[in-house]
């Protein structure tokens, strides 16, 4: 097994995805008003954040697997987490497996399929959680999957479950994360080409195994740094539809929820989000926006350079949010109507202790020798030249090619805020910019409530989500259920 991680190392594991902008110091030095916390006291405070302590910081087996390793092949088996008292397994229709990546070493990829209490029918949606390196059981188990955990890890059926309008996948990816795993250090992931390949090639194998759903509409949601993977991810779909290569997977469209896609636009709008919200004064706001125009410059060398570059812009461009945490103090980064409590924001131990148990394990085809590992600092690491790379610059082709896109961000998350969400998708150059851009803003209603406000045009689709942070299916479950069914029925308006 890997060792035990660091203490400054672990405090990468725990983020969706911005918090190790507080150690770029060197990038927020010459700004008033930072903060300086010492290393270790910093670290703790972004562990406790989440209350997650993954045993292990990823899941690279120091054994020999590869005598076992069939590339391209899919394991799977049916499971029930309801035990005697539930539905039947072959009701529940409940699948996990393992997928053997073909192009690794030995890089094995583990994945929830839950088919729709509904109608088999319903879209097949995959789920992608950020970080990058975050399991997507914290997305399952508080979010939008079939069960919420009780206290006692006991299981609660979701009644907003995304399983009550979908045939839904929840996969841990890059390789390292979640149940995910490899032997070889090569099989971590540095880019979204890799990433991308990884799951084109798992779809291609995961309808090859359920031939029954190669119909259904298809679509790709996810949140946070997901903001990467879904565009990669549906270009590379669409690619290969177009080139005719295997199963044609019947795109329909992509989702983003409080994402981070074109980063450049997204940290301009910190000052002005936080002034707005009166996180920051005035004052905070003219000095912290001094460092904005050499965030811009480091992003686009970034785009032209790569490399190392793309390192120096993230430490420029996180020093913009870095001041301004600097100041907020004990804000909870995810959601600015809540304060942290000590160092703990939210409380998501119980998906580590409920996964870990070895009957668990073993219901779901996991070996012994994995630990689940929640959230991955290597695998986070290994992405830090992706982080500023602008993933805008291949969502209009997809709009041209008739493929919806769906932004949606909850109001209150501080860290991929409504705000730049909004300038980034207003800023994209298609045909339709234009029109979207003065298209009217009208009211998102759940059963004649108001959550929300809505910009649509043609393929496009923007909400801004009422009482909710970065995690909207948590904290609006229902307005996020009748999104997703309103959306991909094409009635969101």
């Amino acid at each position: 097994m890997a060792s035990s991680p660091t203490l400054s190392k672990l405090s990468l594991s725990l983020v969706f995805l911005f918090f190790a902008s507080l150690s770029s110091s060197n990038a927020t030095s010459r700004l008033i008003h930072v903060r300086a916390y010492p290393p270790q006291s910093r670290a703790e405070r972004l562990i406790r954040s989440l209350n997650l302590f993954p045993k292990d910081q990823v899941n690279v087996i120091k054994c020999d697997i590869a005598a076992g390793f069939v590339p391209g092949k899919i394991v799977e088996k049916k499971f029930s987490f309801l035990g005697d008292s539930g539905p039947s397994i072959e009701d529940l229709g409940h699948h996990a497996g393992y997928y053997s990546l073909p192009n690794s070493i030995a890089a094995r990829m583990f994945y929830f399929f839950f088919e729709s209490r509904s109608n088999k029918d319903d879209p097949v949606v995959l789920w992608l959680t950020g970080g990058p390196g975050c399991g997507s059981e914290l997305a399952l188990f508080y979010e939008n999957g079939p069960f919420h955990i009780a206290n006692n890890l006991s299981l609660m059926w979701n009644d907003y479950g995304w399983d009550q309008t979908s045939n839904i996948l929840f996969v841990d990816q890059p390789t390292g994360t979640g149940f995910s795993y490899s032997y070889d250090n090569s099989d971590i992931r540095h880019d979204e080409a890799g990433i991308s390949n990884d799951l084109y090639d798992f779809l291609q194998e995961f309808f090859k195994a359920h031939p029954e759903f190669v119909k259904n509409d298809f679509y790709i949601t996810g949140e946070s740094y997901a903001g990467h993977y879904i565009p990669a991810l549906a270009s590379r779909v669409n690619q290969g539809n177009k080139k005719n290569q295997g199963i044609h997977i019947n795109l329909k469209g992509f989702a983003i929820g409080n994402g981070l896609t074109n980063p450049m636009i997204q940290y301009q709008a910190y000052p002005d989000f936080a002034l707005d919200k009166r996180i920051i004064t005035k004052a905070d706001y003219d000095n912290i926006s001094k460092s904005i125009p050499h965030c811009e410059q480091a992003a686009k060398t970034c785009e032209t350079q790569g490399g190392k570059s793309c390192e120096t812009a993230f430490n420029i461009c996180d020093g913009i949010l870095s001041s301004i945490m600097s100041i907020a103090g004990d804000i909870n980064y995810y959601d600015i109507r809540k304060k942290c409590v000590g160092d703990l924001c939210y409380d998501f131990k119980n998906v580590e202790t409920l996964l870990n148990l070895p009957k668990v394990k073993r219901a779901l085809g996991v070996g012994d020798y994995l630990k689940y590992v929640s959230c991955s600092g290597i695998v986070y690491d290994a992405m830090v030249q992706d982080w500023m790379r602008n993933l805008e610059v291949g969502i209009p082709a997809l709009l041209e090619d008739g493929i919806k896109m769906l932004v949606y961000a909850g109001e209150e998350d501080l860290l991929c805020n409504w705000l730049g969400n909004l300038r980034w998708v207003h800023a994209m150059e298609w045909s339709g910019q234009k029109a979207f851009g003065t298209s009217p803003t009208v009211k998102f209603v759940v059963d004649g409530a108001k959550v929300g406000s809505v910009n649509n045009y043609g393929p496009l689709s923007f909400i801004k989500v009422h009482g909710a942070g970065h995690m909207v299916p948590m904290d609006q479950p229902k307005a996020a259920l009748h999104m997703l069914k309103s959306w991909m029925g094409g009635k969101l308006t």
